[in-house]
C-alpha cells in the first residue's frame, strides 16, 4: 500500500507542472464548467494509458525513431498552434455565452486526448520514468506489482484532473468577464508558446 501511495505521488507530481494540458483545462473549465474541464484531463489521460500499454507490450521502440519524433513534433505545433488561436478567436464569443454549453463534450475530449497524443515530452516520460519503473518492478516484483505501481500512477493522474477542473470551475461560476477573458488570453498565449517551442523541436529534428 505504500508504494501505491508512493506512486500516486508520482503522478501528482508529473501532472502538477504547467503545461498545455493544464492551461486547455483552466480554458475550457472557465468557459464551459467542471465537466469540459475534466473531459480535457481525461482525453489526456486515455493518450498516457495508450503509451503505457505500448510500452508495457515492448512496442514503443518506434516512437523513439527520428521520424516519429519529428512527425509528433510537427503535428504537437499544429494541434496546439490550432487550439491556442481558436481560444483567442473564441474568447468573447465564449465569455458572453458562458452560461449555455457552446463546447460539445466530445470536443473536449478530443482536444485533450490529441494534445498529450502528440506531446512529445510526453512520450519522454513514458519511454525514460515508466520504463524505468517497469524494468525495475518486473525483475523485482514481477507483473503484478507493475500494475499496482501502474494504477498508482494514473490514481495521482487522476486526482489532479479532478483538483484542475475544480479549480477551473470556479472561475466559471464566481469569475467576472474580465476574470474570463484574463483566463481566456493566458491559456490562449501558453497553448500558441508551446506550440512554437513543438514547432522549433521539429526544425531542429530536421535540421540534425
Amino acid at each position: 500500500m505504500n508504494a501505491f501511495f508512493a506512486y500516486m505521488f508520482l503522478g501528482l507530481s508529473l501532472s502538477a507542472p504547467i503545461g498545455p494540458i493544464n492551461a486547455a483545462q483552466l480554458d475550457k473549465g472557465a468557459r464551459f464548467g467542471f465537466t469540459h474541464a475534466w473531459l480535457v484531463g481525461f482525453g489526456a489521460m486515455c493518450a498516457d494509458l495508450l503509451y503505457m500499454l505500448l510500452i508495457y507490450f515492448g512496442l514503443a521502440h518506434f516512437l523513439d525513431t527520428p521520424f516519429m519524433k519529428t512527425f509528433l513534433w510537427l503535428f504537437g505545433c499544429f494541434v496546439l498552434l490550432y487550439t491556442g488561436i481558436e481560444t483567442l478567436k473564441n474568447m468573447k464569443k465564449a465569455v458572453a455565452t458562458r452560461g449555455i454549453e457552446t463546447a460539445t463534450k466530445s470536443s473536449s475530449f478530443r482536444s485533450g486526448f490529441l494534445m498529450a497524443l502528440t506531446n512529445p515530452l510526453n512520450i519522454l516520460f513514458w519511454l525514460g520514468i515508466y520504463g524505468s519503473i517497469l524494468a525495475e518492478s518486473v525483475q523485482q516484483h514481477g507483473f503484478a506489482q507493475v500494475l499496482w505501481h501502474s494504477f498508482g500512477i494514473f490514481a495521482g493522474i487522476l486526482l489532479w484532473d479532478v483538483v484542475m477542473a475544480t479549480l477551473a470551475s470556479t472561475f466559471h461560476k464566481f469569475g467576472n468577464q474580465t476574470t474570463l477573458q484574463v483566463i481566456s488570453v493566458l491559456a490562449g498565449i501558453s497553448l500558441i508558446v508551446f506550440g512554437l517551442y513543438f514547432g522549433y523541436q521539429a526544425f531542429l529534428q530536421l535540421t540534425h
